[in-house]
């Protein structure tokens, strides 16, 4: 299971802070112990002065020697208005050799035009959901199921406007190949926390999951899964678990919420709320 990271800023707020220098920055999170290692590969995304996406990624662990400069070097140079990050711990729903989980074409935060997404958690059924993906089905590069989730969401986002619905419709087509699947134990999903954006000046992020995962990495006390944010009238900066210790103002981002910020004329506006529950659709939408 993955971590995230996402900020949204006024003008040029840097991202490296949150990145590699505070006490539970992404980069400590990548090798909180052995059994939790983020060694899957690891990415940043951010927005140039061109309004263009530019990406920084590495197919082993951040933390490791082979890739630490680089991550450093990366979030040095990120910077907001809009920036996303992520470290991957493969999940294996297809039951791949372990060397085909790896390779940039599976690591995120994926990209598509404007938009950059980082998802935690895992989809059971990435081969059965991808006929639900229409058109973008033939974008669909590499064998994480993660991916499978950001062309299911980008699909509803051409049918709606609202990231809300187009997220719970997403939400619903899982249900749905699960049911097809004859409902097995394991869910439809274990956790879809993502963070995305649609261009430099908006973050969203989704926090829902299913069953008991254990404690965050950093922070005991919250569950895994538990997202958290910390913002003013400047910046928002959201992610799996809170990313400094020494502020007591980071707020909860809970199971069955989503963020919502924008900015504005320098400032940045928050707001949260219940995703709306999903309802699958029938059969004979297929």
């Amino acid at each position: 299971m993955c971590r995230l990271f996402g900020l949204l800023g006024n003008g040029v707020t840097p991202a490296e802070p949150w990145l590699v220098d505070t006490d539970r920055s992404l980069l400590r999170q990548a090798d909180v112990s052995e059994v939790e290692r983020q060694s899957d590969g690891w990415g940043i995304g951010w927005f140039t002065e061109r309004r263009t996406v530019h990406l920084e990624k590495g197919s082993g662990g951040a933390s490791t020697p082979g890739e630490i400069a680089q991550f450093r070097a990366a979030a040095r140079s990120a910077h907001g208005p809009l920036a996303v990050g992520h470290l991957r711990k493969a999940s294996n729903p297809m039951g791949l050799p372990p060397e085909r989980l790896l390779g940039r074409e599976n690591t995120q935060p994926f990209s598509h035009g404007s938009t950059l997404f980082a998802h935690n958690g895992m989809i059971p059924f990435p081969r059965e959901t991808r006929p639900l993906l229409g058109k973008y089905e033939s974008m669909v590069q590499g064998v994480n199921d993660s991916e499978v989730l950001f062309w299911l969401l980008a699909k509803h986002l051409d049918s709606s406007a609202d990231p809300v619905q187009a997220y719970s419709r997403a939400v619903a087509d899982l249900l749905w190949v699960w049911t097809e699947q004859g409902s097995p134990s394991e869910g439809p999903y274990s956790g879809l926390n993502v963070v995305f954006s649609r261009g430099p000046n908006e973050l969203w992020a989704f926090c829902q999951y299913l069953g008991e995962h254990g404690p965050g990495l950093l922070d005991r006390n919250r569950p895994y899964y538990q997202m958290a944010y910390l913002s003013d009238a400047k910046q928002l900066v959201v992610g799996s678990e809170p990313f400094d210790s020494t502020r007591s103002d980071w707020r909860a981002l809970s199971n069955g919420e989503y963020l919502c910020a924008q900015s504005s004329h320098g400032l940045v506006a928050v707001r949260t709320g219940a995703v709306p529950a999903a309802v699958v659709p029938p059969a004979t939408r297929r």
